[in-house]
C-alpha cells in the first residue's frame, strides 16, 4: 500500500477532521507547471570546527550525514526564470532548521531562532512559507538557506518550492493541515478522551471484580495512554520547550513508552489476559521497556548515539508485532466484539509504526511526517466504542432488572393485598372477639357482681326488700351503661357525664337526692380512646352508686371543667361521710386501678356532711 493511499484511508476514517483532499508528503509529489522545485545546492557544512564544501541533492538530513554531531550549514541554490514575474510569488520550505535564515538575491526574507546558540528553540518542526517582495525576483537568482542543526532534532533542509503565491500557498496549506492542524486535532482528541477516561476511572467501579470493590483499571490505562500521546504529538507544536535540549528530547520518548505500556495493559484488560501467566510476563516486559526509554533516549540524544534509540524503537516495534499477532489471532477465534475492535486498532498501529520506524530510523527521509500520530486515534475510538458498549450493556441489564423488579413488585403487591385482606379479616374477627370479651368482662364485673350480691341477699334472708330492689336496680343501670359505652365518642367527657345523668337521675330523684349539675362544655380529650372512656364511666358510676347506697345524702353535685392542661371531675355529696384513712374497700380499690390504667389521678376527701371524689385527667 502506497503512502498516499494510507493517508487517504486515514482521512476517510475522519481522523484528521478537516484534512480533506489528497494528502502528499510534506513536499508535493509532481511539480506544478509554474512552481519550481529546487533540488541541487552547493553546501558549506561546518561541524566540530571543520568546514566542508560540496555539491549535493536535497533533501539534506543532518542527523543521517552527521550522526551525533551539531553544526551549521549554508545551502546555495541557483535558479533561472524565463522572465521576472509580475505577480506575487512565495517560497515554500517543507522542513528546515533547527534555526534558519533565508536570503534571496542578497536580501533576508525570513529567519527564526539563534544561529549561534545550540540546543535552543526548534523552528524546524512545521512547514514554512515566505512571501517574496515584488521586484526581488530576477531572471537569474540565488537563494541562500542557512541552518543551525542540533543533535537528534531532525535538522537540515528539504527541497525548496518557489512559485506563484496561490500555487505555493496551496502546497503549504496542505502540508500545514497535515502536520500542524492535524496534530492539534489529535492532541485535542487525546486530551478529551484521556480526561474522560480518568474521570470514568475515578467514578466507575470494576463490575467484574465481585471479591472487593475497586476501580476499573481499563479506564486508567486508556487515560494515561491518551494523555501521554497528547504529549508525544504535541511536541511537534512546541518551538520553545520548557527544558533544554537534549533533555526535552527525552520527554516525547518517555511519553511514547508510557503510551505503549498503557496500551499493552489496556489491550490485555480488554482480552482478559491480565491475570494469565503470559499476561503478567508481558506486563513486566512492557514495564522494563518503559523504564529503559529514558536512559536510552538520554544516551542517544545526549551522547550522540542514535543507534541506541533505534534499537529501543525496534524492540518496542517487535514487541507489539508479536503481541498484535497473538492478539489478532485470539480475536479471530471468537473473541468478544471489544476485543476485535481493539485488535484492529493494534494491527493498524503496528503496521503504521513499522512504516514510521523504517522512514525515520532505518532508511531516514527528511521531508516526511509520522502517520502513527493519526492511526493511534483508532485506540481512542476503540475506547469510545467500549465505553458505549458497556453503557449499552449495563442499560440493558438495568432494564431487565427493572422489568424483573417490577414483576416481583407486582407479585408482592398481590401477595401483600391478599395478606392485608386476611389480616383485616383477622383483625375484624379479633376486634369482635375483643368486644365480646369486653362486654362479658363488663357484665361480669358490673351486672354479674350486682346479681351475685342480690342472690346472696336472698339466701341470707336478712336483707330487706328495699335493699334487694336497690341491688337489682344497680344491676340494671350497670347493664344499660355497658350498652351505652359502646357508642360513647372517644374523649368526650361531657357526653359521658350527660349519659350517666340521663340513666341515674330518676333513681336519684326516687331516693330524694337533689342533683346539682355544674358541667362545662369541655373539648374532647384526644388521648381517651373507647377503652379509656369505659374505664372513666365505671369510675364515675361507682362513685354515684356509693352515694345512692351508702351516703344517705340529700344533695349530689357533679362538677366538670377544664383546668389549664387538665380536666377535673368532682362528685360531691352532703352525706354522712366515712373515714378515708382506713383501707379502701373493694369498690374504691377498683376505682384506683381504673384511674391508674387511664393515667388519671384519683383523690378522696370525706367528712360528715361533705364527701368529695375528684378525678383529674391530663389532656395530653
Amino acid at each position: 500500500m502506497t503512502e498516499g493511499r494510507v493517508r487517504r484511508w486515514l482521512v476517510g476514517l475522519g481522523l484528521a477532521l478537516g484534512l480533506a483532499g489528497p494528502l502528499h508528503a510534506d513536499g508535493p509529489g509532481e511539480p506544478d507547471r509554474r512552481a519550481l522545485e529546487l533540488r541541487e545546492a552547493r553546501a558549506t557544512i561546518m561541524v566540530d570546527g571543520q568546514t566542508q564544501q560540496r555539491q549535493l541533492s536535497l533533501p539534506y538530513h543532518w542527523d543521517r550525514h552527521n550522526p551525533g554531531r551539531a553544526g551549521r550549514a549554508t545551502f546555495e541554490l541557483d535558479f533561472t526564470l524565463p522572465e521576472a514575474p509580475d505577480e506575487p510569488w512565495s517560497l515554500y520550505l517543507p522542513r528546515l532548521g533547527n534555526a534558519y535564515e533565508v536570503w534571496l538575491n542578497g536580501m533576508l526574507v525570513q529567519h527564526e531562532g539563534d544561529m549561534l546558540q545550540a540546543n535552543g528553540a526548534d523552528y524546524g518542526q512545521v512547514p514554512r512559507i515566505a512571501p517574496l517582495p515584488a521586484g526581488l525576483l530576477q531572471r537569474d537568482n540565488t537563494l541562500h538557506v542557512r541552518v543551525r542543526a542540533d543533535v537528534g532534532r531532525r535538522g537540515g533542509l528539504s527541497t525548496v518550492w518557489i512559485g506563484p503565491r496561490a500555487l505555493v500557498g496551496a502546497k503549504y496549506a496542505e502540508a500545514h493541515r497535515w502536520r500542524v492542524t492535524g496534530s492539534m486535532v489529535v492532541v485535542g482528541f487525546s486530551l478529551l478522551v484521556g480526561l474522560i477516561s480518568l474521570s470514568l476511572w475515578v467514578t466507575q467501579p470494576d463490575l467484574s471484580n465481585t471479591v472487593r470493590q475497586q476501580r476499573d483499571p481499563l479506564y486508567l490505562y486508556a487515560g494515561l495512554a491518551e494523555l501521554c500521546w497528547a504529549v508525544r504529538v504535541g511536541d511537534a507544536l512546541i518551538e520553545n520547550p520548557v527544558l533544554a535540549w537534549p533533555w526535552w528530547g527525552v520527554v516525547p520518548v518517555v511519553a511514547l513508552a508510557v503510551w505503549g505500556w498503557s496500551m499493552g495493559l489496556f489491550c490485555m484488560n480488554v482480552a482478559r489476559w491480565d491475570h494469565r501467566p503470559a499476561g503478567r510476563l508481558m506486563a513486566r516486559w512492557l514495564t522494563a521497556l518503559m523504564l529503559a526509554s529514558g536512559p536510552m533516549a538520554a544516551w542517544a540524544l545526549g551522547f550522540g548515539q542514535p543507534q541506541a534509540l533505534t534499537a529501543w524503537y525496534a524492540a518496542l516495534g517487535l514487541t507489539f508485532l508479536l503481541f498484535g499477532a497473538t492478539f489478532m489471532a485470539q480475536a479471530l477465534r471468537g473473541a468478544s466484539t471489544p476485543h476485535r475492535v481493539v485488535a484492529l486498532a493494534v494491527l493498524l498501529n503496528v503496521a503504521v509504526g513499522f512504516r514510521d520506524l523504517y522512514v525515520f530510523r532505518i532508511n531516514p527521509t527528511y521531508a516526511d511526517s509520522s502517520l502513527m500520530r493519526y492511526s493511534s486515534v483508532v485506540f481512542g475510538l476503540g475506547l469510545v466504542y467500549i465505553v458505549l458498549e458497556r453503557f449499552r450493556r449495563v442499560s440493558a441489564q438495568v432494564r431487565d432488572l427493572l422489568n424483573t423488579l417490577s414483576a416481583r413488585v407486582r407479585d408482592k403487591e398481590r401477595e401483600l393485598a391478599e395478606s392485608y385482606r386476611q389480616v383485616e379479616q383477622m383483625a375484624r374477627a379479633q376486634e369482635r372477639t375483643s368486644e365480646r370479651t369486653r362486654i362479658l368482662r363488663d357484665m361480669h364485673d358490673g351486672v354479674g357482681a350486682h346479681i351475685s350480691s342480690a342472690i346472696r341477699q336472698l339466701e341470707s334472708g336478712r336483707s330487706s326488700q328495699q335493699e334487694l330492689l336497690q341491688t337489682l336496680r344497680d344491676s340494671l343501670d350497670q347493664l344499660k351503661l355497658s350498652i351505652d359505652a359502646m357508642n360513647l365518642p372517644p374523649g368526650d367527657v361531657t357526653a359521658l357525664l350527660a349519659n350517666l345523668r340521663y340513666r341515674l337521675e330518676p333513681r336519684l330523684h326516687a331516693s330524694d337526692i337533689e342533683l346539682r349539675w355544674a358541667v362545662d362544655l369541655i373539648e374532647p380529650v384526644q388521648r381517651l380512646d373507647a377503652g379509656a372512656m369505659r374505664q372513666l364511666q365505671f369510675m364515675v358510676f361507682e362513685a354515684l352508686s356509693n352515694v345512692l347506697q351508702h351516703a344517705q345524702a340529700t344533695e349530689l353535685r357533679i362538677e366538670a371543667a377544664a383546668a389549664g392542661p387538665d380536666v377535673r371531675l368532682r362528685i360531691v355529696d352532703n352525706g354522712r361521710g366515712f373515714d378515708a384513712t382506713v383501707a379502701w374497700r373493694k369498690g374504691l380499690l377498683a376505682m384506683r386501678e381504673r384511674a391508674r390504667a387511664i393515667g388519671a389521678e384519683l383523690s378522696l376527701q370525706s367528712a360528715p356532711g361533705r364527701t368529695v371524689v375528684e378525678i383529674q385527667l391530663r389532656r395530653t
